[in-house]
């Protein structure tokens, strides 16, 4: 049976052109992503599902998708899209994560040159008729420093034009090594220095739990008052009520903004402000872009609905049907063992290691290093996915390092994810037991055996009497039910670690408080 698609918002002619050569039908109605009920109504009918940003992929959506298998993105961002309740249902979201990356890049140069010479505020004070001349004294942007907060592919593309245009840039990003910073002839600073030396600042991260408000009103005060800050990224990045009392005392000198908190903007804290530049997310809002992200969706989606291969995935990673049963398991393995170690590492990222034994070194490890450096990145980098993990992580400078050996000492199959930062090192291991649970079986040479739970507490200590007991109390005190406690240490007396899963979120304060009892070295909240 010949597969069918529903485009529900509006793209490119070019796709439904891909989609129709190669022997796909689609239906292309743009609107209907707009109506949330036509399009719950209509989905069951479809094999796949087109979509930008319009459209909403609500879990009653996907419930009703009884026939879908993949949604495809034209753009990045899939907040869009429900991904727990698709990967639930099976069904592959796509994104085509590169596509608009040069658009978004000269969007962000263009806002800042506009807000550097107030060319709207002059302009529409010049066809009003006011010749205001002496009013708009703008700045050059030569020899000034551009901080670069978030130096991936956009990033990094920005950096390269504003080297062009004679500015000095530096750059704040966890995962900019020092050698890939001087490949791209940035200076990696950390986010209290750029803040401090920048003249212009423009924000290339993704909306993640810890860069939302990222410029909050604490960061703010630390700029200079003569700064211009430029978001094309995210909305959230910025603590737009902030960076508002910002500009009306004077602390910051300009803000030019094309994403918000709230998108569609019908109201917002910036708007109104004369030294404000603002435009309706209209970073990939080129031709160009727009035929890119078109022409790869299609391609993608005809290549999963007619050959079952899977590209640029944000929920299942490129393998082949017949190797997915085998691979499943180590998948989610990699992906967890990556995201603990990513979940710890706070400083500048310079190597990941991952290494196969048993069993597992003789299966596609190239879908399980893309998933372990998948899970490594999300912490910070919200956008990617199995695919472009191992691509971002290249853009950054980081050194992904594939081991496999036939031995596996005393499992079946072993993967050891090792990270090395500036300052440390850091391996964890795991194996898949005849029950195909994921289970942690070493963490820094310390054996441990635990499985993975969806909110977990890792905690380092010096082995001494006492802990275990005023650990359990606290949590206790705060009605905090723990499901598993695990323990592991290197000799009688000397380092250990609890693994400790707990059926509620720990809150900020009762955290504090566990680092705070004797013997506490290091105290984190993990969730998988």
């Amino acid at each position: 049976m010949t597969p069918k698609v529903l485009i529900s918002d509006a793209l490119s002619d070019a796709a439904v052109q891909i989609f129709e050569e190669r022997g796909v039908a689609v239906d292309f109605q743009p609107n209907l992503g707009k109506d949330k009920d036509k399009l719950t109504a209509a989905i069951d009918k479809y094999d796949g599902l087109a979509i930008r940003s319009a459209t909403k992929v609500t879990p009653k959506v996907i419930e009703r998708a009884t026939n879908l298998r993949v949604i495809g993105r034209a753009g990045i961002g899939v907040d869009n899209v429900d991904i727990p309740a698709a990967t639930a249902k099976g069904i592959i979201v796509m994104n085509t994560p590169f596509g608009n990356s040069i658009t978004t890049a000269e969007h962000a140069i263009t806002m800042m040159l506009a807000l550097a010479r107030q060319i709207p505020q002059a302009d529409a004070s010049t066809q009003a008729g006011k010749w205001e001349k002496n009013r708009f004294m703008g700045v050059e942007i030569t020899g000034k420093t551009l901080g670069v907060i978030g130096c991936g592919n956009i990033g990094s593309i920005v950096a390269d034009r504003a080297h062009g245009l004679k500015m000095k840039v530096i750059a704040s990003d966890p995962f900019l090594s020092p050698e890939h910073a001087l490949d791209l002839g940035v200076e990696r600073v950390d986010l209290a220095e750029l803040l401090r030396r920048a003249d212009f600042i423009t924000l290339h991260a993704p909306l993640t739990e810890r860069t939302r408000n990222i410029l909050d009103a604490k960061a703010l005060a630390a700029v200079k008052p003569s700064v211009r800050i430029v978001n094309c990224a995210r909305g959230g990045l910025v603590d737009e009520v902030a960076l508002r009392a910002a500009l009306d005392e004077g602390r910051v000198a300009g803000a030019a903004f094309d994403v918000f908190s709230e998108e569609p903007a019908k109201t917002n804290p910036l708007f109104g402000h004369p030294n404000v530049v603002c435009t309706p997310h209209l970073g990939a809002s080129t031709a160009e872009a727009q035929e890119n992200v078109a022409l790869q969706v299609a391609e993608q989606m005809c290549d999963y609905l007619l050959r079952g291969a899977i590209t640029n995935a944000v929920n299942f990673p490129s393998i082949s049907a017949e190797e997915a049963p085998r691979l499943k398991p180590f998948i989610v393995l990699a992906e967890k063992l990556g995201s603990f170690a990513g979940q710890l590492t706070e400083t500048g990222l310079k190597k990941v290691q991952i290494a196969y034994d048993g069993h597992v070194a003789r299966m596609n490890t190239r879908a399980l290093t893309s998933a372990a450096v998948a899970g490594l990145l999300r912490p910070m980098l919200a956008d990617l996915n199995f695919v472009s993990a191992p691509v971002m992580a290249k853009e950054r400078g980081i050194v992904v390092e594939e081991i496999t050996r036939d031995a596996a000492g005393d499992f079946e199959s072993l993967i050891t994810v090792t990270v090395e930062t500036e300052r440390r090192t850091r391996g964890i291991s795991g194996t898949v037991f005849a029950d195909g649970r994921p289970r942690i079986v070493n963490i820094k040479g310390i054996r441990m055996d635990a499985e993975f739970g969806r909110s977990m507490l890792y905690i380092t200590n010096v082995d001494k009497p006492g802990f275990i007991g005023r650990f359990a109390s606290l949590l206790g005190d705060a009605a905090i039910n723990i499901a598993t406690f695990n323990l592991g240490r290197d000799s009688e007396g000397g380092s250990a670690i609890a693994l400790v899963e707990v059926d509620d979120e720990v809150p900020p304060e009762i955290l504090e408080k566990v680092r705070g009892l004797p013997q506490v070295e290091q105290a984190k909240v993990l969730r998988f």
